[in-house]
């Protein structure tokens, strides 16, 4: 297998581009089949640049450019000696491809073979399956930390962004998982003093100041954590789940009020209520509306077609 980068450039654009652009002023047709084309291309280009990126094989990537437009120019420089080189390495270079991207092959075709081919792909669940699956990450969280007394404070937003308050704590960006919340809390660690703050199914950061709510918002036997989860339930339409570091007990703070003491089962039911039910029927309800609207749109043009007439 020869490679010359260093091929007759002229004769490449007359016997390939010319000819394909005059194939295509005679049957159109075709234009429709490059555009698919090159659209699957560019998808399959970016999915793989997807895997790799991140790996050790994405800085072999960036040689191996390097090396394929060290060897083009020198064959359009006329470098004889140092194209021949170059275009030797490169013949070697296939080999060596195989060689070096085995584990990213390999993983690349179990993927295709197994049921994560959508998450090769890059295509996620739908937005409710995976809002579904953090509250039940976030209750077994609140559960765990309760039997052990750990105080924490989960603010979950909603449709009302809360970035002022976000800004105040530390970055994570990290996925929901039982595991790290639990850990965040454990006392006398970085993070544990402040709240956790999850916004698009993402831990975003940590150590968050909250506003206070006044004392006549709340009991006066609650703690700072309490008033904590009352003032930003106020202030944004955000849910936070609560577990009190003196009882073990979880409340949960919505606009504006504590429901206090609240089992397992029953704050997986106000979570899914207020995050997942109300927000996605809200959204399916406007999407029908949006699409009678639409339907009554056409129907009214139509009959204004038919009176013009």
């Amino acid at each position: 297998m020869v490679i010359d980068l260093g091929m007759n450039w002229e004769n490449f654009y007359r016997d390939n581009i010319v000819a394909y652009i005059k194939s295509l002023q005679s049957n159109p047709f075709e234009l429709v089949t490059l555009i698919l084309d090159l659209a699957i291309v560019c998808f399959l280009v970016y999915c793989f640049f997807k895997v790799v990126r991140g790996s050790r094989a994405w800085q072999l990537i960036k040689g191996i450019a390097l090396l394929i437009i060290a060897t083009w120019v020198s064959g359009l420089l006329n470098f004889k000696i140092l194209n021949w080189i170059l275009t030797g390495i490169m013949n070697l270079g296939v080999i060596a491809i195989i060689v070096i991207f085995q584990p990213e092959l390999r993983r690349a075709l179990e993927q295709l073979g197994t049921n994560k081919l959508a998450k090769f792909f890059g295509i996620d669940k739908d937005l409710a399956t995976k809002t579904k699956e953090d509250i039940y990450k976030i209750v077994i969280a609140a559960t765990e930390l309760a039997k052990t007394k750990t105080g924490a404070l989960i603010v979950i937003e909603r449709d009302i962004k809360i970035q002022d308050i976000v800004a105040t704590g530390i970055p994570l960006d990290a996925e929901v998982s039982p595991q790290l919340l639990v850990n965040i809390f454990v006392p006398k660690t970085p993070l544990h003093d402040g709240a956790v703050v999850i916004s698009g199914n993402k831990i975003v950061a940590a150590a968050c100041v909250l506003p206070l709510a006044d004392d006549k918002d709340i009991a006066k036997e609650l703690g700072t954590r309490h008033r904590a989860a009352v003032g930003i339930s106020k202030e944004s339409d955000s849910i936070v789940v609560v577990v009190s570091e003196e009882t073990g007990k979880i409340s949960v703070a919505k606009d504006g009020t504590l429901i206090a003491d609240v089992r397992e089962d029953v704050l997986k039911k106000i979570l899914i209520s207020n995050i997942v039910t109300k927000r996605f029927a809200i959204e399916k309800k406007e999407r029908k509306n949006k699409i009678k609207e639409l339907r009554e749109k056409l129907k009214k043009e139509k009959n204004k077609e038919k009176e013009e007439k």
